[in-house]
């Protein structure tokens, strides 16, 4: 389960809204207890694909780098991944599966027309080839 204070889920939807028509990404920082992962902070990152970014976004590895060191500096850790999908669901593609990594939680946040539509959140299986969804708790 993932559970989103008001303060990250506003400024990832701020994010996205933003970004539109183009996808946006960022790193959820927080903490973990008892199965819960609790994220208390969104660190908008840049989309660094070097191509069209409507339907794809990159993170480079410097720029993940520097969230795990924010986290680590405020006594969190790097709990997982958002992006946004313009005018698609929250899906995770299959470009998201073979991006991913197992140890995180990668929220999708659907914008249609420039607005927020719904979220999910996946987590990855270890072999990059499936991901179920996860329990995804946000403020509403």
């Amino acid at each position: 389960m993932i559970r989103i204070d008001p303060e990250p889920w506003a400024a990832m939807l701020g994010h996205a809204c933003a970004a539109y028509p183009t996808e946006c990404c960022g790193a959820m920082l927080g903490s973990k207890k008892d199965g819960v992962k609790h994220v208390t902070l969104a660190v908008p990152l840049p989309n660094a694909f070097d191509g069209p970014r409507e339907r794809r976004y990159e993170v480079r590895p410097e720029d993940l780098l520097a969230a795990t060191r924010e986290a680590r500096a405020r006594g969190l850790e790097l709990i997982g991944i958002y992006h946004s999908h313009p005018d698609h669901d929250a899906s995770f593609s299959d470009l998201d599966l073979r991006n991913s990594c197992p140890w995180y939680s990668f929220l999708v946040l659907s914008i249609r027309n420039g607005e927020f539509d719904h979220a999910c959140c996946w987590l990855p299986d270890a072999a990059q080839t499936a991901a179920e969804r996860e329990e995804l708790l946000i403020p509403g």
